[in-house]
């Protein structure tokens, strides 16, 4: 090969992350590539295809092209494109858009090919607008329809079997029209943890309802099976519903959906109804997104005293990165015939950026400033201008869209590809760029991360730990310090032009967060995946308020987080009570503190007598007898198992099992840090129990603990519902108290009081801190993704 231009290096945490997720392994599990043989090999597969337009082109240069912006990390695919390029698979999409139809043979189709497109790696999204409203006639049979929300939750329960399966995480986006008669069941539909918890909800919001709201007038319900007039709602009362409900837990999210048909390429082949998992990439049904970054901190030159954006360097690197993503299209192995049809019909990619906020701390503007705000104009409008020069140069090269004729572009110049720009979340891709996420704020600027032995380590944002010790206020205590406030706010050491510069997404208001999500969308083709923080003292006003703004603005959707109001906290955050007397007035430990720290070190005294059941499960090493005894609190306590005659290699495996899982539990360990280690481990004996499959004793134990717990979490739901129903303010009161109750911690204090913002859990896959970005829930630690 020639020369590659390779510069920089990979951090040791971007290494750990591509060990975990994206090199080749053997059928042991054991790492069988290097990095660098990944990018190669990504680059090879995806420079190929240019050997099919013209035999004589010099794929090897391109190749080497590929690979060194992918290596210098100037810019990364979608992360189907690295895992799968150039293997087996060779399913390079990240998400699709699937028709769901009002029958029943269509509603299964759509189940049968969600499986298999989240076999394949990918997410999906689908509107459930076409389906008749519940207690609706069925002509055919003579029953009543059951309505969107019931088919959703079907649509759950088949990703969450093929997720338990041991494949890559299903996402799923689910989106209704704001006109459909069961539009006030859909947005309450996810009210709790446990409902549809595969899927992201949207309510498809019409121009003509923002109207009717602004009026404060009625609008009209539409059947969608006859097309009439179903009854009529308050405009206004359903969107302070919608605005409630996303105050509370985030969700639904809102898209106006005849905005993102306005700027449809392609209105004569279909309009379009759904968005991929995390909303920014509107796509007609059996379309499929390619997505890729550009990281925008590698932009910025340091030749000269003061840094600069490179503008040459950006223009290279998007010419390079739409041939790269259009060439992705031809090389792909899509998992239905229908989307690679439609695909290749309108060849749509999405190009975009990450990085933007650590780009920003670079060249000394704050994110939150006029400065901002226009320079991420101009970044976006220039990406959109160099990527529809590249797009024209391709098309003489190899021809346009198929449906070129037949688009808005029809009278203009030439195209490649139907749309060319998308802000998409790049939660781990960030991470393997070791730069912010997206155009989002940095998380923290100095915060702590607990290790399994629940050490705490100090991680500090590289750019603010390089100018406190160039300026000479670094020191130990002072990023402990911000750790445990969250942000640089009140901190006397530090000087007030740093402070001006290092914000944090809580530092800055949500108005700010919209102005720059309206500032990059103005320069997209598709949408912009931000989210939108709140502090967890605000206000459905405020919450209504930006959803007003991202309107007039010209924003696709909106997706909010408000800190604290994730459900999930209760799941994976189990906090202990806090004690007035805990601290003292100027903030040291007391006593009491210390004991209770080391109480929690070591296992609880068992009581004379418990209370248990005991669960029969069938293994493929025969049945399995499960004892579950609980503490005073009714949470799980202590673990017994029996299998077989006692002395027995399975036998003593089994006993040594529980009682390492007990004494776990009686250190106050997090139970779904338990489960989650147990579960999916496999023994070459699988068995099936209860129409769900078990992979081993270990695994069989996880289950039983795990539907406990779940019991013990729906107890929960109902007795803080029932709190709801006679003071609903009292909510938050209750929740505290079941967090309260639920003790042994595996977050830091300083995330459990909510002092980082976006914390909303605990990452399943390795015990970090879960951050709620770009409409995801992402862990910064080791790259894992509720969104896929």
């Amino acid at each position: 090969m020639g020369d590659t231009g390779i510069k920089n290096g990979l951090s040791a945490n971007s290494r750990k992350v591509l060990e975990k997720r994206y090199l080749k392994k053997d059928s042991e599990g054991c790492v069988i590539e290097t990095p660098e043989e990944l990018f190669r090999r990504v680059a090879h597969n995806i420079a190929s295809s240019d050997s099919y337009y013209d035999p004589d082109y010099n794929v090897a240069k391109l190749e080497d092209e590929f690979y060194s912006i992918i290596y210098n990390l100037d810019f990364l695919p979608n992360s189907p494109t690295l895992m799968n390029a150039g293997r087996e698979l060779q399913q390079l999409s990240a998400c699709f858009v699937l028709p769901v139809e009002d029958s029943m043979e269509s509603i299964f189709e759509a189940i049968k090919n969600t499986a298999l497109i989240h076999r394949s790696g990918g997410g999906t999204g689908f509107s459930f607008s076409r389906l008749r409203p519940a207690n609706s006639m069925v002509k055919t049979t003579g029953g009543i329809a059951s309505g969107p929300v019931s088919f959703m939750k079907v649509f759950d329960a088949a990703t969450h079997a093929v997720k338990q399966g041991g494949t890559r995480r299903g996402a799923n986006m689910g989106i209704l029209r704001v006109d459909h008669p069961d539009i006030l069941d859909f947005i309450k539909c996810k009210e709790t943890d446990k409902d549809i918890t595969n899927f992201n909800i949207s309510v498809a919001i019409t121009e003509e309802f923002m109207k009717r709201v602004e009026r404060d007038e009625e609008y009209d319900l539409i059947a969608p099976h006859n097309k009439k007039v179903f009854g009529h709602l308050k405009a206004r009362e359903v969107f302070d519903m919608i605005v409630k409900r996303a105050w509370k837990n985030g969700e639904p999210g809102i898209i106006f959906i005849d905005r993102i048909n306005k700027s449809n390429p392609t209105p004569k082949i279909g309009a379009i109804e759904s968005t991929n998992p995390c909303g920014e990439q509107p796509l007609l049904p059996y379309e499929s997104c390619n997505l890729g970054s550009i990281n925008l901190t590698k932009m910025v030159s340091t030749d000269s005293a003061v840094p600069q954006l490179d503008w040459e360097k950006l223009r290279r690197t998007t010419k390079l990165a739409i041939h790269f993503l259009d060439n992705v299209i031809d090389m792909n192995k899509f998992p239905l015939p229908q989307i690679e049809t439609m695909t290749k019909a309108n060849r749509k990619i999405g190009l975009g950026v990450m990085g933007f906020a650590e780009m920003l701390i670079k060249l000394g503007i704050p994110y939150n400033s006029d400065e901002a705000i226009e320079l991420a104009e101009k970044i976006m409008s220039f990406i959109q201008e160099e990527s529809r020069r590249e797009s024209h140069a391709l098309a003489l090269r190899r021809g346009t869209f198929p449906n070129f004729s037949c688009s808005i572009y029809s009278d203009g110049p030439s195209l490649r590809n139907a749309t060319l720009t998308t802000i998409a979340p790049t939660g781990t891709l960030s991470i393997l760029a070791d730069t912010s996420s997206g155009i989002e704020p940095v998380f923290a600027i100095s915060y702590y991360r607990e290790v399994m032995d629940k050490t705490k380590l100090v991680e500090v944002n590289k750019l603010f730990e390089d100018i406190a010790k160039e300026r000479g206020f670094y020191s130990e205590e002072l990023m402990q310090k911000i750790a445990e406030k969250g942000t640089l706010h009140d901190i006397e050491e530090i000087p007030a032009d740093v402070k001006r510069i290092f914000v944090t997404a809580h530092d800055i208001t949500p108005i700010w967060h919209i102005r720059m999500q309206a500032a990059f969308q103005k320069y997209t083709d598709n949408a912009v995946s931000k989210t939108v923080n709140f502090s967890h003292n605000a206000t459905p006003d405020d919450v209504q308020e930006v959803y007003q703004l991202a309107y007039k603005t010209g924003c696709k959707g909106v997706t909010i987080y408000r800190d604290g109001s994730r459900e999930e906290q209760v799941l994976y955050i189990a906090r202990t009570k806090e004690k007035p007397s805990a601290e003292n007035a100027d903030g040291a430990e007391a006593p009491a503190a210390k004991s209770e720290e080391k109480a929690r070190t070591s296992p609880r005294p068992r009581p004379e007598v418990t209370r248990g059941t005991t669960t029969k499960i069938l293994t493929g090493c025969g049945n399995l007898y499960i004892t579950i005894n609980e503490d005073e609190n009714g949470m799980p306590f202590e673990v017994f198992t029996q299998m077989g005659k006692a002395g027995g290699c399975a036998a003593s495996q089994l006993e040594a099992i529980g009682r390492l899982v007990s004494l776990a539990l009686r250190c106050g360990l997090d139970t779904h840090s338990v489960i989650e280690q147990l579960n999916g481990i496999r023994c070459p004996n699988p068995s099936w129990e209860k129409g769900g499959r078990i992979f081993s004793c270990a695994d069989a134990i996880a289950k039983v603990v795990e539907r406990r717990l779940l019991n013990r979490k729906a107890q929960d739901v109902q007795a803080a519902q029932a709190e709801t129903e006679v003071k609903t303010e009292e909510l938050p009161a209750v929740k505290a108290a079941v967090l309260s109750e639920a003790k042994g911690g595996v977050l830091s204090e300083a995330k459990g009081k909510g002092k980082l913002g976006n914390v909303v859990g605990v990452c399943p896959d390795c015990g970090g801190a879960l951050q709620h970005v770009e409409g995801c829930m992402v862990c910064k630690a080791c790259g894992y993704s509720k969104c896929g």
